[in-house]
């Protein structure tokens, strides 16, 4: 009887080990690995950063986390500055950042700062009856921003606390020149999707991020958030810097207040790509937008594409957003070449209609029973596509790209049209395997944690596409003799229509890449056309 008891308990013991060890092996690796090197010129940093060493206190929550501490590292940039210092970023809403920016303009030193004109409001400045008229969305941004503020936890915000945590206000006390895009005298062009910052026209710090407190350290609300998984870096070199400042310079123009000589999106002049030697290391930069009428080989999206052409071995993706049909079609071309390929999105974008996440996964997915013009699934789709299971709160906004373990495609522009031909983007091709080392170190991280392959969700919503729709078509760009297809027409076959004349033609082009047409009438968004011109169409035009 005894030794039954002990046999069982035996067994119980070893069966208890056997389940702990497999969950260690299966889950994760929590080991904090060993830094890696830095390359002299081109520091790399990620707020995710898993390297021993790589630990601080969050500011605001103070709480202890792993991961590089982004906001220390441009804090400490501008602190270093003797002569000048230069931001574009989306949007500014570190109260640090701010100080030290007032700092360098009180000690005599010129600062400028250029915004997205939906972020250049102080969020202390709302009203209650317009905080009733917010989104959802925005209604949760600013309940963390009060929770943010009210540092004595009365349920009021007193103008000292505002002083110390609106950063918008912080910069406005100290008299710091910002502006926006809508200096060029529109309501604002695409967007100003910049997140960049020079100092002293010879160090330059870019990225993913925005200097917030979540594309940073975390929502302020939830302990548990680390901030949305975004990378940093540090460049020395007065060429490289040069062209940042040249591209400040056309938005900022002569500055706040002044003439709308401002140029943002499609007003700046195009730039080809410009190579740039940093130390031992060649950096390839462009910066969008470009016309929708240039070829497409020309743009930061031909770019990328082009760079992807070269992988001989493998490819990794890490991006918040990927709808580029054009892209996904050389990747396809790249895996028949017996390209390893990889590929995480977001899981916000990953399954909606227009991911080409679903192209390289074999699948598609209509919109009111319509597919994406020129959508194509690989006939040999992979399974190494899929989504990082981040803290929830959390995203994955990365815009980087790895090729063959040594070229690194990075920067803010997300990989999508509207980067492409709306937004004041950049990208940055690098060559070197010591920084790429630093983006293969992140992605593998992430590919550990993620979810791959098409989730039953995903599967469920196809099947009921089916019934719904039965068989879904795509919008082709043939149609029928002498109609013009407004959606994906060129401009030479747009200017055979009555009363379009390039102006025109170019003007649809740009329309058409935010918003598609859905109707004749439609066309009336466009300037210059109006009732007596839609007449003149019918009959002569699809969408």
């Amino acid at each position: 009887m005894l030794q039954s008891k002990v046999a069982k308990i035996t067994i119980a013991i070893v069966v208890a080990l056997l389940i702990a060890f497999l969950i260690i092996i299966s889950a994760p690796s929590s080991t904090r690995l060993s830094p890696l090197p830095q390359h002299p010129n081109i520091q790399v940093y990620f707020n995710h950063n898993q390297a021993q060493g790589a630990d601080y206190t969050d500011p605001y929550r103070e709480i202890e986390r792993p991961g590089d501490d982004l906001e220390t590292i441009i804090v400490a940039a501008i602190d270093s500055a003797k002569v000048s210092v230069d931001v574009a970023v989306q949007e500014l809403r570190l109260p640090k950042i701010a100080k030290a920016l007032v700092e360098k303009k009180q000690a005599g030193i010129p600062v400028r700062v250029i915004l997205e004109n939906t972020y250049n409001r102080p969020w202390s400045s709302i009203t209650p009856r317009e905080l009733i008229q917010l989104t959802e969305r925005d209604k949760g941004k600013y309940r963390e921003f009060f929770a943010f503020t009210d540092l004595n936890k009365d349920g009021q915000l007193s103008t000292e606390e505002i002083n110390q945590r609106d950063a918008l206000i912080i910069l406005k006390n100290a008299g710091i020149p910002v502006l926006d895009d809508t200096a060029d005298g529109s309501k604002g062009s695409g967007l100003m999707h910049h997140k960049f910052v020079v100092v002293d026209g010879q160090r330059v710090i870019t990225g993913s991020m925005n200097m917030t407190p979540s594309g940073t350290h975390g929502d302020f609300l939830n302990s548990e958030t680390l901030g949305n998984a975004n990378n940093l870096l540090e460049i020395e070199s007065q060429d490289l810097a040069r062209l940042f400042t040249e591209e400040f310079n056309l938005m900022w123009g002569d500055g706040v207040g002044r003439e709308t000589d401002s140029k943002f999106g499609l007003q700046k002049p195009h730039r080809l790509p410009q190579l740039v030697q940093v130390g031992d290391t060649v950096v390839k930069i462009q910066f969008s937008p470009i016309s929708p009428t240039q070829p497409w080989e020309n743009s930061s999206n031909g770019l990328i594409g082009e760079t992807l052409k070269s992988a001989t071995e493998s490819i990794d993706l890490a991006l918040f957003v990927f709808s580029e049909q054009r892209i996904t079609n050389i990747l396809e071309e790249e895996k028949q070449q017996g390209v390893e390929i990889r590929a995480l999105i977001d899981s916000s974008f990953a399954f909606r209609y227009y991911s080409e996440g679903l192209d390289m996964l074999g699948v598609a997915l209509g919109n009111k029973c319509t597919y994406q013009p020129d959508n194509r699934p690989w006939k040999t789709p992979i399974k190494t596509v899929g989504t990082p299971r981040l803290i929830q709160g959390d995203v994955l906004h990365h815009k980087f790209g790895l090729i063959d373990n040594r070229t690194v495609i990075t920067g803010s522009h997300n990989w999508s049209a509207t980067a492409n031909y709306n937004n004041d983007e950049t990208v940055l091709v690098i060559d070197n395997t010591t920084v790429a080392r630093h983006y293969q170190r992140e992605f593998e991280r992430l590919y550990e944690i993620s979810a791959l392959g098409i989730p039953v969700s995903v599967q469920q919503k196809i099947e009921r596409e089916k019934k719904q729709c039965g068989v879904i078509t795509s919008k082709s760009t043939q149609v029928s003799p002498g109609i013009v297809n407004v959606n994906t027409a060129t401009q030479a076959q747009l200017e055979t229509l009555p009363g379009i004349g390039p102006k025109l033609a170019q003007d649809i082009i740009k329309m058409r890449v935010s918003q598609r047409f859905t109707s004749l009438e439609d066309l009336q968004r466009v300037s210059g056309i109006g009732p007596v011109s839609i007449q003149k169409l019918e009959g002569k035009v699809s969408w």
